[in-house]
């Protein structure tokens, strides 16, 4: 397993981490296999969106001796109502609902402290403008949570809340398809198959390219849910782009979009967990989701660099796809100058865009039509190295 800075939090995440799906309707003796495979594979981030009490017993029991183990992404703003799962902005529901969590968990700390489910410009308004805001503020000047974080699937409410100041890690659906959205934010249009006709197939959405540069620029984490998409990637039937891609691909989809730590999967039992951690050691051709896409019946992924490395090996060495990543997020910035900490990303890698002799033989690999030479030109301009 591999690990990654969970921003700029001090936290150091697993690159695969468990979402809270699988957890549901476990008894005590199934939750606790499933944690324990997790940890057993090196996996150190959980979800806990789950406000069902007996889910939280059930994970508390196993996190009873070995709290160290677990960074935990907890929700705020979930709350139990009436047996069932409740979204709440309601303080005399959402102080209870939290304090539950940290009691059925057994610990007096969560890692990360997320505003739930933030997807409409009203409810941004009143998580971030109210109570709800202050109490996360609150919670984390006493150490109760480390840090603030919020959850969404919409790029125009999340650019918002990270441009908040307020936010330090973000909670966003991220794979191939949504990322080329037809301009919907609700969950429930992404995924169905029927809103991506052939006139919305349109590349790289701008808004959401954007917010993976803004969150790199500003050293807020990403972690990702709905890697699969709810499995509608998974099914050629389903797939907008008419071909199947596998888990490990859309985990490798995922861990090359700019900002991100980790991939939350909602693994349901221990095989599935030893299945997406593989992708850590697993060879390069088995998670390389470029020809799969490039070559797809529909796709609209071309001349824009997607951070797939399918352009190594450079003849000179130089690392091409981390390059166009540091560039891309150089050219997002507004203003005459390339900040510091952009520049000395840049000036770290063991060979520049200066190097490049225009030998061709990247863009001749590379399945998306990207004009790397001319890309490595104004790398080398910007930086000027």
């Amino acid at each position: 397993m591999k690990y990654r800075p969970l921003g700029s939090t001090g936290m150091q995440v697993s690159e695969i981490g468990l979402g809270s799906e699988g957890l549901e309707g476990k008894n005590e003796a199934e939750v606790k296999a499933l944690l324990e495979t997790c940890l057993e594979c090196g996996i150190n981030f959980f979800d806990l969106f789950n406000p069902n009490p007996e889910t939280r017993r059930n994970f508390g029991k196993v996190i009873a001796s070995r709290r160290k183990d677990f960074i935990i992404q907890g929700h705020i703003c979930t709350a139990w109502r009436d047996g069932q799962y409740s979204r709440t902005r309601d303080m005399r529901l959402v102080r209870p609902a939290f304090e539950s969590l940290l009691k059925h968990l057994g610990t007096d700390y969560i890692d990360v402290g997320i505003l739930h489910y933030v997807d409409k410009q009203a409810d941004l308004d009143v998580v971030m403008n109210g109570p709800v805001l202050q109490y996360a503020q609150e919670l984390k000047a006493r150490g109760v949570i480390r840090s603030i974080g919020t959850r969404t699937h919409s790029a125009e409410i999340a650019l918002k809340a990270v441009e908040s100041g307020y936010v330090e890690v973000l909670m966003f659906s991220i794979n191939p398809a949504y990322d080329m959205r037809p301009g919907y934010d609700v969950i429930e249009d992404l995924g169905e198959r029927k809103n991506y006709a052939d006139d919305s197939l349109q590349g790289m959405d701008r808004e959401r390219e954007w917010l993976y540069q803004t969150c790199a620029a500003r050293n807020i984490a990403i972690t990702v849910m709905k890697a699969f998409a709810g499995g509608m990637l998974l099914d050629a039937k389903d797939s907008p782009f008419e071909v199947a891609l596998t888990p490990l691909q859309c985990l490798h989809y995922a861990l090359t979009r700019p900002a991100v730590s980790s991939v939350l999967a909602g693994c349901i039992s221990p095989e599935q967990v030893r299945e997406v951690v593989r992708y850590s050691d697993c060879p390069e051709a088995e998670k390389d989701y470029s020809v799969t896409l490039s070559t797809a019946p529909r796709h609209s992924y071309t001349g824009k660099c997607m951070y797939c490395g399918h352009c190594a090996p450079c003849t000179l060495g130089i690392d091409i796809a981390l390059v166009n990543k540091v560039l891309d997020l150089a050219l997002s910035i507004s203003g005459d100058s390339i900040p510091e900490t952009i520049r000395d990303h840049y000036e770290l890698l063991e060979h520049h865009a200066s190097e490049c002799n225009a030998c061709a033989a990247c863009e001749t690999n590379c399945p998306f039509d990207v004009p790397i030479i001319e890309k490595m030109a104004q790398a080398a301009e910007a930086f000027g190295k």
